[in-house]
């Protein structure tokens, strides 16, 4: 029996790295603009040939972020999980792009709302936290059985479940992520440890998942 614990925190280095990405591309833009103004500059007459558009790349960033936070999100029957953690990477690129274009006092501010929003919005708007309770087991009717009479009993809720089956050295395992509502009265070390007591049961964890 194996028991276990697992979180799934939005990572810092994922937001530093979009954000020095977006800055790097925003340099190299102004760059470009840069030599745009020189070539205009030391030949006048090819001020009709020389083109440039400051927003070109910036626009590819804006919209090729929108795909990388649209990895971050988890899409279930009932619940959509992760949009903070992708707004947070789009906002983070902006961030990125004002200190790559130069405007320090948007990107000084908008990181000081970005932080706000994160930290003390958090600690003012109480978020519960989201559990998912994954077991694999074996003996698919009478395991299933046991654990829904013993949601039945505690009154468990259960508002979502995924289903999966596996077959190892010719026995098959089966395992199901519930995202279930406890009672005020009873705790996930409790449901954890009062299952793992049935033999059926091979492995319990309970996976967090963070928004």
């Amino acid at each position: 029996m194996n028991v276990s614990k697992k979180n799934r925190p939005a990572g810092m280095r994922t937001h530093m790295l979009v954000c020095i990405g977006a800055a790097i591309i925003a340099l190299i833009q102004q760059s470009i603009a840069e030599e745009a103004f020189a070539i205009v500059k030391a030949y006048p007459d090819f001020s009709n040939i020389v083109k440039y558009d400051q927003a070109r790349l910036i626009a590819q960033v804006v919209s090729g972020i929108g795909f990388l936070g649209a990895g971050t999100i988890i899409i279930t029957r009932q619940r959509v999980l992760g949009l903070t953690t992708a707004a947070s990477l789009w906002a983070s690129a902006a961030v990125g792009i004002g200190v790559g274009m130069g405007y320090y006092k948007v990107a000084v501010l908008g990181f000081a709302a970005i932080m706000f929003s994160l930290s003390i919005v958090k600690k003012i708007i109480k978020v519960p936290k989201i559990n998912n309770l994954e077991i694999q087991y074996v003996h698919r009717k009478e395991t299933k059985e046991y654990i829904n009479n013993y949601f039945e009993k505690h009154n468990i809720e259960i508002e979502d479940v995924t289903f999966e089956v596996q077959i190892r050295g010719g026995e098959k395992y089966y395992k199901n992520t519930f995202t279930i509502d406890l009672p005020r009265l009873l705790s996930y070390a409790d449901v954890i440890e009062e299952l793992s007591m049935y033999s059926n049961i091979r492995e319990i964890r309970l996976v967090s998942v963070t928004d």
